[in-house]
């Protein structure tokens, strides 16, 4: 499901649970995973864990790919409770109109991230991100159990 980058409205304010800054290299993917862990683990989410970190590793390596800059630049990760969901954005100074969800052949070694994200997420977007660049993020639905 793939919709344009916004706020809703009547939802209720995000909760920022964590995030971080990375640098642009593979290594990052890796740390981005183990904080994404350490930070929710606390919150006891009610969605699949390993779900989450596959989309977080595909969002954070595509940010790494495909981020483009003139000078240094930074990949960043954010993650929000929203009532009972979990939203997760992963920024980058790319262009936002180069998002796009493909069907590679299957000879093809690269292209099946936002797919697995497409098949994962209950939602997910793209769009112009509040720190320039793009923003790519997912959404799973009842994350958290009801207060």
């Amino acid at each position: 499901m793939t919709r344009t980058y916004g706020t809703s409205r009547g939802n209720p304010a995000p909760e920022p649970l964590g995030g971080m800054v990375l640098y642009p290299v593979p290594e990052s993917v890796g740390h981005a995973r183990r904080w994404f862990r350490k930070f929710t683990a606390p919150h006891q989410l009610a969605c699949s864990l390993d779900d989450c970190l596959l989309m977080v590793s595909e969002l954070v390596t595509n940010a790494i790919l495909y981020g483009k800059a003139d000078e240094p630049w930074r990949v960043r990760i954010h993650w929000y409770r929203t009532g009972e969901a979990l939203r997760v954005e992963v920024h980058n100074p790319g262009c936002p109109a180069h998002v796009r969800l493909r069907t590679p052949e299957a000879t093809e070694a690269h292209g099946r991230g936002l797919l697995l994200v497409d098949g994962l997420a209950d939602e997910w977007w793209a769009g112009p991100s509040r720190h320039g660049g793009t923003v790519v993020a997912f959404v799973m639905q009842r994350a958290f159990k009801a207060d």
